[in-house]
């Protein structure tokens, strides 16, 4: 007697579906890449050559956006006044912040001292973009490397493009500076190290994590628990370490918060804790357009399979707690340390549904990759990236340089209170104070951008700032202008 065929048997097969593979799944028996000759694998060059095509836009784009005088907030300033103090071997001081303020008593990133060598060298705000477009560049690397070896070299370089041109990394470079820009190779670096079974180098990779940022000794800990599960089968004493690991990460964090901040701070606290308690329904529509923005566009909810997303869950957990609406939604810097997690987190997802029984699953995730790259390509022509296609990004205006004259007439060394425009154009030369924050101290010169004619009457709102000093207009250009103080 003939068994009758089942339903699955009669369906014609779909040649396009790949069928499902019936060895072990990804989390029981560790990837390791096969071995390759290095002159014939153009797998090993193409995350390198990625790195180097994003590093040339990425650095376009932030000199550009200087030599426009667009830059966005005062953090520009803030942290080339720390990196000009620690390559004097001094003490972060950011007068930006307040006279005499140490940068360590706001966010403790001590990372940022590694640019000081570079810096001495070449001491303009210009050395903190270009090395912030090399790292988030940089972060491409373990990020194609590890798709690649998961998915076959077409699928991870589409991965690797996607990730080098993801919203995250691009809004990061079009906001000036900021440290987290170390965060996001160091986490891709170590994700990697997670989805080949490299737990040691994994721990290793994450634990400068705690010298980036306060809130990162969270993150190491979501990594080294990642560790934990995945190595608890195949290696358990890795599983121990990185538990250890997870221990410190959070030590790290809570001291931070509460003994080393309040230290180098003035008023003997954590500035920051009034912006925490807005509630998770607070502003959710903008936290939810942000969580849709991380999962449909970067990566078509696959990630969702991955355990590599846990590592998000304390940036997104304080971001939407947060009584800061600036943090709940895409702008700014904040998504950029996500992007690795949710590229990684897919390239994990789509090794994983290989193994699926479901046919439409593995089609699905056939076809993602070209997906998620034709997002980004299409993307991007709205998202900051694109302005260098307009030739008048590579001029610089002529009101620029009448506003840098104008600054010229500052002598070196001498003390300036500036808003935002000014004073990232003063801070390699200058004291730059901050308008209104000079605690008493009246300064040499007031620089102010007044394009929207915020203040109606300079030469009042000087003697409404320095009640005992007066001080008369020396310079004007596009709506920019300079005030010294008389003798």
């Amino acid at each position: 007697m003939l068994t009758p065929p089942t339903p699955d048997a009669r369906r014609p097969k779909d040649p396009h579906v790949p069928a499902p593979l019936t060895a072990t799944p990804p989390d029981r028996a560790p990837w390791i890449p096969s071995p390759v000759t290095p002159t014939r694998d153009r797998r090993l060059r193409d995350p390198y050559l990625l790195a180097a095509v994003l590093f040339t836009a990425y650095a376009a784009l932030s000199v550009c956006r200087y030599r426009h005088l667009a830059t966005r907030s005062w953090d520009l300033g803030i942290f080339e006044q720390a990196v000009r103090a620690y390559a004097h071997l001094q003490p972060p001081v950011a007068d930006l912040k307040g006279p005499g303020f140490n940068i360590l008593g706001d966010h403790f990133s001590p990372v940022i001292a590694l640019l000081a060598p570079a810096y001495r060298l070449f001491p303009t705000p210009v050395t903190l973009l270009v090395a912030q477009a090399a790292l988030f560049a940089l972060s491409a690397v373990p990020v194609t490397r590890a798709a690649a070896g998961l998915l076959g070299r077409a699928r991870g370089l589409a991965l690797g493009v996607a990730y080098g041109l993801s919203w995250g990394i691009q809004r990061a470079v079009d906001f000036d500076f900021h440290e987290i820009c170390f965060a996001v190779p160091l986490i891709a670096f170590s994700l990697e190290a997670v989805l080949t079974h490299r737990w040691r180098r994994a721990l290793l990779w994450s634990l400068p994590l705690v010298l980036v940022k306060e809130d990162l000794g969270l993150t190491l800990a979501a990594i080294a628990l990642v560790v934990a599960l995945r190595a608890r089968r195949p290696t358990p004493r890795a599983a121990l370490y990185a538990l250890a690991v997870a221990a410190f990460g959070v030590l790290a964090a809570v001291l931070t918060f509460t003994v080393l901040i309040p230290a180098f701070n003035t008023t003997d606290s954590y500035e920051y804790w009034d912006k925490v308690g807005g509630g998770p329904l607070t502003g959710i529509g903008a936290k939810l357009h942000t969580l849709a923005w991380l999962l449909i566009p970067t990566t078509g909810f696959l990630a969702l399979r991955s355990p590599l997303l846990l590592v998000a869950l304390p940036t997104l957990t304080w971001r939407f707690l947060s009584s800061d609406e600036h943090y709940w939604g895409t702008d700014w810097h904040y998504s950029a340390v996500l992007m690795p997690v949710f590229s990684l987190a897919l390239a994990d997802s789509l090794a994983r549904t290989r193994y699926s029984p479901r046919p439409w699953l593995r089609s699905y995730a056939l076809h993602l990759p070209a997906a998620s790259v034709a997002a980004a390509l299409a993307l991007t022509t709205t998202l900051p990236l694109s302005v260098l296609t307009e030739p008048d990004a590579y001029r610089k205006p002529a009101r620029v340089s009448a506003v840098e004259r104008m600054l010229a007439l500052i002598p070196d060394g001498a003390s300036v209170e500036a808003n935002t425009g000014p004073g990232s154009r003063l801070t390699s030369r200058c004291r730059v104070f901050w308008v209104g924050r000079t605690d008493g101290i009246a300064p040499d010169f007031i620089a102010l951008d007044n394009k929207s004619g915020w203040v109606k009457d300079v030469q009042a709102y000087a003697r409404q700032l320095h009640p005992h000093a007066e001080y008369e207009v020396t310079g004007a250009a596009y709506g920019y202008v300079l005030l010294e103080r008389r003798r």
